[in-house]
């Protein structure tokens, strides 16, 4: 199971990669159209561009990538790291992608195989969602409800059909409290400081974990993100010298909080609890 699943996970980890690079690009087709309609005008036809069609191909050359050169890691390692057709340098992200969606998928297989397959299927669904969505807001401060929203539906309904271990009612209760939450956050410091600190996706990936996991995780799911956070902003001051204006994504941190959450919620929180002499 540990080694289908990572196997998968390459497989899957090449389509996220497709997915990480085409979303943000549809987005901004789809805003491009609206902006002509309000304005009056007749949107210019536009060739398909979905993540599916066209195939990929070199952003330098714009030469079709064959088969034999997008078998994932492999290929990038066989050709290393340039366009079969021109040898521009292609990113060492794509194949890391892959490696870390294969690492994580069977990770999930470790973890969850005891629990039987459905369990297995919909932790590897929110980890590729989670990846994605991470890349996504790294690249462009975007968490897009194409993926957002579907992975809120899809953990209630996983809920419901009892391949979460989480009940109906406590997911229910998970998506509206990890939603509310951040927008109670958001709205008080915008009050306090006239800036908007995070953006309506945050609020909507917390409401999808609160979906998956319920909502006993969101506190630790919040905490362990702001953590993280804080600790990387402070070192891209110090190292980097970022302006502290400059924003940072949050969507990131609040993914691998989460993912933390689904592997080891419950030991974290039971251990927690237990340095004060209470259980859960």
């Amino acid at each position: 199971m540990i080694a289908a699943c990572f196997v998968l996970g390459l497989l899957v980890g090449s389509f996220l990669n497709v997915v990480i690079y085409r979303t943000p690009l549809i987005l901004e087709r789809q805003w491009r159209r609206q902006c002509e309609e309000l304005a009056g005008h007749e949107a210019p036809a536009e060739p398909r561009f979905n993540l599916v069609v066209p195939r990929s191909a070199c952003p330098a050359c714009k030469a079709q990538i064959k088969a034999i050169h997008n078998v994932p890691v492999l290929s990038w390692l066989a050709l290393r790291g340039k366009c079969a057709a021109c040898g521009a340098r292609i990113s060492a992200r794509y194949p890391l992608v892959e490696l870390l969606t294969a690492i994580l998928s069977a990770a999930i297989a470790w973890k969850f195989a005891p629990v039987g397959l459905p369990a297995v299927g919909a932790a590897l669904v929110l980890t590729w969602f989670l990846i994605a969505l991470t890349f996504v807001d790294f690249d462009t401060q975007l968490l897009p409800d194409s993926l957002t929203l579907p992975l809120l539906w899809l953990g209630l309904s996983a809920s419901v059909m009892g391949y979460t271990g989480v009940a109906p009612r406590e997911a229910i209760i998970g998506a509206l409290a990890g939603y509310l939450s951040l927008w109670s956050v958001y709205h008080l410091f915008r009050l306090a400081t006239g800036k908007e600190g995070m953006g309506y996706g945050d609020f909507k990936l917390l409401a999808a974990l609160g979906a998956w996991l319920g909502w006993q995780m969101l506190l630790p799911i919040i905490l362990l993100s702001a953590l993280v956070g804080a600790i990387t902003g402070i070192a891209l001051i110090v190292v980097r010298g970022r302006d502290r204006n400059v924003p940072i994504p949050f969507g990131p941190f609040l993914a691998a909080a989460g993912w933390i959450a689904l592997m080891w919620g419950p030991e974290i929180v039971t251990g927690y609890l237990g340095m004060f002499g209470r259980g859960m």
